[in-house]
């Protein structure tokens, strides 16, 4: 997971670059005095409260000061939210580790990461919702832990904490399988994550190819979406120019309309980059809530 002129399967721990820099500025309120002061202040809320542990290293912190824009309490409130969404759902997160859904991400392509970020530097992630998705070996669950694991992977870019990350949905020939593995409580336990405990900037959702046959799981999924995430969701079906106004098409596989070679590529590929990083998964698990 890195830039092109790098490993295209590197997940990049490094500094912010200057145009990152910029934007944490102008978009998250990044400066000096508003980071020591959030750092300082999310340490003492942590402390005061027995009730959660986390790391207090900076470089931890800043995965929830970032996307709360140096707010130390909505930080706080975004740890709590995690903490409870993972106590609430612990026979799914519980420990999880990327070896535990290795055979998902490696043979089954449901989800996948772009090598090259787009035109706004935010990573691209593809979830092949449609006909790719084989429900009797991938149940929903598992999707939705694949979408942890990526996510923690995710946390570790300050760039891609500053710049955010966008979803593409290809639902190309969903059939009733696919809709029917989208069950009401199913949704609940998808929007709660990306809403309220994922601690990265969700910029913008894209369905591609989505079919008719779609709307009978979108009719529990939409009551669900807050208005932020409801403003960001934008349905293309097969016009991929529509997706190009939001996506340039030159950071774009053929895939998708755009000009960079089709997807020949998937968890095979960037999943050892994840295995790079397994103190911190273990550091995380050992997060939330305690006992």
């Amino acid at each position: 997971m890195a830039t092109a002129q790098s490993n295209p399967f590197k997940i990049e721990t490094g500094p912010l670059s200057k145009e990152a820099q910029a934007v944490a500025e102008k978009d998250l309120r990044e400066t000096p005095e508003n980071v020591a002061e959030g750092l300082q202040k999310l340490r003492e809320l942590l402390e005061a409260d027995p009730t959660i542990r986390y790391e207090t290293d900076d470089e931890f912190l800043k995965i929830f000061l970032r996307p709360t824009k140096y707010y130390p309490k909505s930080a706080f409130q975004l740890m709590k939210n995690v903490a409870e969404y993972r106590a609430k759902y612990k026979t799914i997160f519980d420990n999880l580790m990327p070896e535990d859904e290795r055979d998902t991400f490696v043979n089954y392509n449901v989800v996948n990461i772009l090598k090259d970020r787009d035109q706004l530097g935010r990573r691209v992630c593809v979830i092949n919702a449609g006909k790719t998705w084989d429900t009797s070996k991938v149940t929903n669950d598992k999707l939705l832990r694949c979408l942890y694991l990526i996510q923690l992977a995710a946390m570790l870019e300050p760039e891609t904490q500053v710049r955010g990350i966008i979803v593409i949905m290809n639902l190309k020939d969903m059939g009733m399988k696919q809709v029917s593995a989208l069950t009401p409580a199913f949704a609940v336990r998808l929007m709660a994550f990306i809403q309220e405990a994922m601690p990265l900037r969700l910029k913008e959702l894209h369905m591609l190819y989505n079919p008719m046959v779609f709307n009978i799981a979108w009719t529990i999924i939409k009551p669900l979406q807050t208005e932020k995430i409801s403003k960001r969701t934008y349905f293309h079906s097969n016009d991929m120019s529509s997706l190009h106004k939001f996506v340039d098409p030159e950071f774009l596989p053929n895939d998708f309309g755009g000009t960079k070679e089709k997807i020949n590529y998937g968890g095979k590929d960037w999943l050892p980059a994840i295995d790079n990083y397994l103190d911190f998964i273990r550091k995380w698990n050992a997060c939330g809530k305690v006992q």
